[in-house]
């Protein structure tokens, strides 16, 4: 006896419709897209830019001999004048920030992608472009950077630096899934830009040690071969623990940095740190110096003049960039669309004061595990209160121990209390501190509300801070969480009510500020949605940067550095997500994906038939099903089913069997029937058994 199986969906093939980037949650499908290759008939085109007049930017003088990186060759004709601004998104997250009328290329050795309206905009403007001296060592070679990661979402961040023989990535983030990813635990980089090139690596620069920029480091740094990772220690001492937890740790090559830091990477790039504040200490932006000039890296920043863990963000040190000459600034965007600017953690710290004050029962606070400044302010409070803390969440007290053993939190001995203490304190002297702030669903917060957690359950009066911002895409998961816990009689407070957070990225006037400090030659906005970069290239383009200097790329998407200029190009490397599922990495296809959104959605039918030699059915087919409809009580489609399947070998006849052609039949047969019924599309799963 032989058996046989196939797990197609019956599901239309091709191009669906998924939810826009930025849209209300909902349960899109997932695009498979096959972009047509368009030949191009003519050799490269020119692409140089114009620059600022009168700008001599910051030069490296060490002489470079390298050979120079291939452009992409583009046929004339086929790029349509500049749009009026409008830009839909194809709607996929896989797609994000795609052109629903896009223009086909072919890159020279990199992957085939659609291109913006704004690269089809510079791509226009290069044609007729008066080549600029950009002052550099004669037979410099290329520089060529481009984002494998943050570009087109919150997270992932991660930007690459190539000039000649020379390799520097700053920073290696995670991503975490949005809702129309089940079972996926997060999204990393995609390195494949990188195989071959593994010895050129002269280092990772880590920014600051939240996950979004230290992430993907335990998935990547195998592949690329260890390269030294250049940051500050309370970063290095994250990156080792989160690095123990997968058995390597030993292999960590760390050097630490200061403010005062001038490190060579290889013989095309030198780079120092500068301070700035952000809502994890020890946070710095990076100006990496290169044949052409300084390239600045803000990462994740915002001006705090009363900061609480330690000196504000070092103004002089950025302004004597700017007054040296910037060839090119990239600078957080994840605040772009926000007026103003970002309040100081000090205020967050008065105000979460003057709520621990006023609570009358225990208080429980979400935040992040990362959010080590926020967790001070909230060891010093319950101090002042004479209350005792409770810390929740295996990360978030790692974090604590690695922070205070590292001299960067500071407090009394017996203000942290052991779980086995925690039933001995009265309600009004005890604040819990816990992660799952955002919904995740195995985080302490969301024990409680479920009554899961081991300790604590939720009590009439107990109140609950949400001492953190909500990431993009879980709005519905945070607030489904909050209801949870009003039902069961808590008080809740969060950042629409009082200023109980403050974010880590800086506002419109504070970019605007970063702007003008540094005055960059060229501007290339990171660190978010393809909205908030064009929002931050608006903000650009008010304190008068050029618009044709404005670089607003996608992931992957090349930005090129000559001795004629800058320019962004249209070759792409390749920037697809990498997913992570449990132990698997990388093996998660978006055709998996697909089959997983169709089975929540619509669930799943099998149907076992057994069959002889000749292809005569067996008995009855054996129908049952998962997630789609109770059989037992819809007999009658059950029986129409059936005789569906019937039919279906009846077709068929008696003389040649195909197994394949049998289930394909199968499955179109019945999925029509149920669709018909239901007005739904089960995943249809054939079995045949051959007896």
């Amino acid at each position: 006896m032989t058996r046989s199986s196939n797990s197609q969906s019956n599901r239309p093939t091709g191009s669906q419709t998924a939810r826009p980037a930025g849209s209300p949650i909902g349960r899109p499908t997932v695009p498979v897209v096959r972009r047509p290759v368009v030949t191009p008939t003519v050799p490269t085109m020119n692409r140089s830019v114009v620059a600022t007049a009168g700008r001599a930017p910051f030069g490296a003088s060490d002489r470079l001999a390298a050979p120079a990186v291939g452009r992409a060759a583009i046929a004339p004709g086929r790029l349509p004048p500049a749009t009026d601004g409008s830009r839909k998104s194809s709607g996929s997250k896989f797609n994000r920030g795609r052109r629903t009328q896009p223009v086909k290329i072919i890159p020279t050795g990199a992957m085939k992608q659609d291109i913006s309206a704004r690269t089809v905009e510079a791509l226009e403007y290069a044609k007729n472009a008066v080549p600029v001296s950009l002052p550099a060592p004669e037979n410099s070679p290329k520089l060529r950077v481009y984002a494998l990661g943050g570009l087109e979402e919150v997270g992932r961040n991660c930007t690459v630096f190539e000039c000649g023989d020379d390799i520097v990535i700053v920073d290696v983030g995670l991503m975490f899934p949005e809702e129309n990813m089940p079972g996926i635990d997060f999204i990393v980089p995609n390195t494949t830009s990188l195989i071959g090139k593994e010895k050129n690596i002269r280092g990772i620069i880590v920014s600051h040690g939240h996950l979004d920029h230290i992430g993907g480091l335990p998935y990547i740094l195998p592949k690329i071969g260890w390269p030294v990772i250049y940051t500050a220690p309370l970063t290095a001492g994250i990156i080792r623990n989160r690095q123990e937890e997968f058995g390597n740790g030993h292999l960590l090559k760390i050097a630490n940095v200061t403010g005062k830091t001038r490190i060579t990477l290889g013989k095309h790039f030198v780079f120092e740190p500068f301070h700035v504040n952000h809502n994890i200490s020890d946070a710095f932006g990076t100006a990496l110096h290169t044949p052409y000039g300084v390239i600045l890296g803000t990462g994740d920043f915002k001006f705090d003049f009363t900061p609480a863990d330690g000196d504000p963000a070092d103004l002089i040190h950025i302004a004597s960039y700017g007054a040296k000459d910037v060839l090119m600034l990239q600078s957080d965007s994840t605040n772009a669309t926000v007026p103003g600017h970002q309040i100081s953690e000090r205020e967050v710290g008065e105000e979460l004061k003057r709520t621990i004050t006023k609570a009358k029962s225990r208080v429980i606070i979400g935040t992040f595990s990362s959010m080590l400044t926020r967790l001070q302010q909230i060891l010093e409070i319950a101090e002042s209160l004479n209350k005792k803390v409770l810390l929740q969440g295996r990360s978030l007290i790692k974090n604590v121990e690695l922070a205070h053993k590292l001299g960067y939190m500071k407090y009394k001995t017996g203000t942290i209390i052991e779980d086995g203490e925690f039933s001995r304190v009265a309600d009004d002297k005890i604040v819990v501190v816990c992660t799952g702030a955002q919904g995740e669903v195995n985080a302490s917060l969301m024990r409680i509300a479920n009554r899961e957690h081991k300790m604590i359950s939720i009590q009439p009066g107990d109140m609950v801070v949400f001492s953190s911002s909500v990431i993009p895409g879980n709005e519905r998961t945070v607030q489904s969480l909050k209801d949870t816990l009003v039902r069961q009689g808590a008080k809740i407070v969060d950042n629409a009510m009082v200023d109980v957070h403050a974010g880590g990225h800086a506002k419109q006037e504070d970019l605007k500020l970063m702007l003008r400090l540094t005055k960059p030659r060229y501007f290339m906005p990171i660190h978010g949605n393809r909205f908030m970069l064009e929002a931050h290239a608006e903000l650009a383009e008010s304190v008068g940067t050029p618009r044709s200097n404005i670089f607003v790329a996608d992931n992957g998407q090349v930005i090129e550095f000559d001795k004629n200029g800058a320019r962004l190009t249209a070759e792409f490397e390749v920037a697809d997500y990498v997913m992570i599922d449990g132990l698997g990495v990388g093996d998660i296809s978006h055709v998996v994906l697909r089959d997983r959104q169709a089975l929540a959605e619509d669930g799943m039918v099998v149907v076992i038939v057994k069959i002889s030699k000749t292809g005569e059915l067996i008995g009855i087919p054996d129908i049952t099903s998962r997630g789609f409809i109770d059989l037992k009580e819809n007999k009658e489609i059950l029986s129409q089913a059936c005789l569906s399947v019937q039919m279906v070998l009846d077709k068929h006849g008696q003389t040649q069997i195909d197994p394949e052609n049998i289930k394909h039949s199968i499955r179109e047969e019945v999925g029509k029937y149920l669709f018909q019924k239901t007005e739904r599309r089960p995943m249809i799963l054939p079995v045949l058994i051959e007896v």
